[in-house]
């Protein structure tokens, strides 16, 4: 079964076959080279544990590659994606293509589109969705950059797009850096269903009444206006653990949820609840909130209502 990958049928498509030096073989970066690999394409992975890549070496990386190249970047944001795109800017040449498929932020991009581009070297940036369903689910992309290095890199694009119309998973966004912007906007739009499910989960959970909170759950993922992926992975985890009793409630946020709400204050759009599922998660690291503490004690003093003691909460 191809999981709706979209391996070529003709000749014409045949010819449309590239080859990419992909670096990070993380969790998306292997099943994006396995999806590239299933269309046709010829694929040189590149990482840090070198166990599972094909070349030792960005050096080797290069050149194991036929001219004009194309890089598709999957590490992480910030100091990582910095210093790759700095190597890479003294070892590729002009015509050749970067397109960098992390979770960077869009100010980044046009750093690094101005670095390579000083060099001839063209610049991409990929909002990249799936997570680790991407293999058989396809991705969804959201790329920035000019129409032509677009359309020089659509066979790879459509190799990891869903099955079906095109418009229906990729989108051309804009100039350089509109591709990480929009992923940034989807992901702050995650938190906030995220955050909505999970308070339906907990509020369910609380009364006594709802003899099985996983089935209720379920039974929404068919026919009823809140059903969603997101919606069917909960129940999937409820499925495996019906209490959650084997996760911590710590949550992390890996930069997407700020800077949608920096974002959103600079355009002056309120987004209420996207920002309170950023804040949410910064709650979730507090197992005993300063902030709940102020509150408990400002009630004590003009209320004189009970508070309690850390000694009494242990007990």
């Amino acid at each position: 079964m191809d999981g709706g990958r979209n391996k070529p049928t003709n000749e014409s498509e045949e010819d449309q076959r590239m080859q990419v030096g992909l670096i990070g073989l993380g969790r998306m970066g292997r099943n994006m080279q396995d999806r590239m690999r299933n269309a046709g394409h010829e694929v040189v992975g590149f990482d840090a544990d070198h166990t599972i890549a094909d070349v030792d070496s960005l050096e080797d990386l290069v050149a194991r590659l036929a001219t004009p190249r194309t890089l598709w970047l999957m590490i992480p944001a910030g100091e990582s994606t910095h210093a790759v795109i700095g190597q890479l800017s003294t070892l590729l040449q002009a015509g050749d293509l970067v397109i960098e498929g992390g979770n960077s932020r869009f100010t980044d991009d046009h750093a690094h589109a101005t670095l390579l581009g000083a060099r001839g070297i063209g610049y991409l940036d990929c909002g990249v969705s799936g997570g680790v369903w991407g293999l058989t689910e396809g991705y969804g992309l959201m790329v920035g950059g000019s129409a032509a290095e677009v359309e020089q890199a659509m066979p790879l694009f459509d190799a990891l797009r869903p099955a079906g119309a095109r418009e229906d998973g990729f989108v051309h966004t804009g100039d350089v850096g509109t591709g990480h912007y929009a992923k940034m906007v989807h992901n702050g739009i995650e938190y906030g269903l995220m955050q909505a499910y999970a308070e339906g989960y907990e509020l369910l959970s609380a009364e006594p009444s709802i003899i099985d909170v996983p089935s209720v759950l379920r039974a929404w993922s068919r026919g009823t206006v809140v059903r969603s992926w997101l919606l069917d992975l909960l129940t999937e985890a409820l499925k495996k653990d019906p209490q959650l009793e084997n996760l911590s409630g710590y949550v992390d946020d890996s930069g997407e949820g700020r800077w949608t709400v920096e974002e959103a204050i600079a355009h002056a759009v309120p987004v209420p609840v996207i920002a309170a599922a950023l804040f949410a998660r910064f709650a979730s690291r507090q197992p005993d909130s300063p902030a709940m503490k102020a509150v408990a004690a400002l009630r004590q003093q003009f209320g004189g209502h009970q508070v309690r003691t850390i000694e009494a909460v242990k007990s």
